[in-house]
């Protein structure tokens, strides 16, 4: 069993969800398109799944809101991370040989070496060599401190501080503070709670990409020096907007099109959703790397609302149905019918 406080809280929270639905195992299995066995070590905390969508389409069959859905993704991703981090075990190390008597060293004999007479520099020599010696070090100085192409501009603030020479998920202090209040000055939606949460991971990730920084989710210097910098902006469009897109890009069925980006993205055209296997799956209708590689794209491109949805809708094109997005066509097919 994996032993950690976050994978604990998960699975006592899949146990509530399960616990009042009043089904069983086998009946939330089959409706959420997992093995009642699989669900019996996820909420015992034996487990975490590796991808996300199973616990999606688990929790909307137990009919689970969209505030308790963002909590559950939170908990999920603190408890995969904890399982990542986990020590493994590694393979027996082979005993260590015994070393074989050292044989003795020939004895050498030392022979007299003659010093070379020391030279004696020319009192006309000794300024010039001593000027220049004074010029180097002056510009070694001012390459490092003085010079604009090399000094670091943002070297006094906060995140470059030694209390903030990481800034990771799981991490809850004043850098991450620091952060979340750069990401908010560059139109960033999120709150500044010095949590780095799920939430925060997935701003940071979005913002890397459309710095054309390594998309790690880790604050490194890099991005350190573009949030300081504030040239990138991470304003989009609206849900409003997205959906009305959505509706005009798919008008063969409209509304179901509109369930699913909402089930994969709130309708956030700047969601992002890492894999625990190195991928990740991008913009308003979640596109993934292999996905994206197959339609030419690319992160930055999926971050664009009206490619996306274009892009989804070639998707949809290929059987006329939502194959591509599995987890939330089950959610959506077994979700409770509403008036409105």
């Amino acid at each position: 069993m994996i032993a950690s406080g976050h994978t604990d809280k998960f699975a006592a929270y899949l146990r509530m969800l399960k616990d009042r639905t009043g089904r069983g195992f086998d009946k939330l299995g089959k409706q959420s398109g997992v093995s009642a066995s699989s669900l019996h070590r996820y909420c015992s905390g034996a487990s975490v799944p590796a991808d996300y969508r199973v616990v999606h389409s688990f929790a909307k069959a137990c009919g689970a809101s969209p505030e308790e859905l963002r909590e559950l993704h939170q908990l999920w991703a603190l408890a995969d991370a904890a399982r990542i981090e986990a020590p493994q075990p590694g393979p027996p190390q082979p005993e260590p040989a015994e070393p074989e008597p050292a044989e003795p060293e020939p004895v050498v004999q030392e022979t007299p070496t003659v010093q070379p007479q020391k030279r004696r520099l020319s009192p006309k020599l000794i300024v010039p060599i001593a000027a220049a010696v004074v010029l180097l070090i002056a510009g070694i100085v001012w390459a490092t401190t003085g010079n604009p192409q090399t000094a670091k501009p943002h070297a006094k603030e906060l995140l470059f501080s030694p209390a903030c020479q990481s800034v990771i998920m799981g991490q809850h202090d004043d850098c991450v503070s620091e952060v979340q209040r750069l990401l908010k000055q560059a139109h960033a939606r999120l709150s500044v709670d010095g949590d780095f949460g799920p939430e925060t991971l997935r701003r940071v990730t979005a913002f890397q990409v459309l710095a054309n920084l390594q998309a790690r989710g880790v604050v490194d210097e890099p991005t350190k020096n573009a949030l300081y910098d504030q040239k990138v902006s991470m304003e989009t469009w609206s849900p409003q907007e997205v959906e009305k897109k959505v509706r005009e890009v798919f008008t063969e069925d409209p509304d179901t099109a509109v369930k699913i980006a909402k089930c994969a993205s709130f309708l956030d055209p700047l969601h992002v959703l890492p894999n625990t296997n190195g991928s990740r799956n991008w913009g308003v209708f979640q596109i993934s790397d292999n996905r994206l590689r197959e339609l030419d794209g690319t992160p930055r491109k999926a971050f664009e609302p009206a490619w996306n949805i274009e892009a989804a809708h070639r998707l949809w094109s290929v059987k006329k149905d939502f194959h591509d997005w599995p987890a939330c066509e089950a959610a959506i097919k077994t979700a409770p019918q509403s008036n409105n």
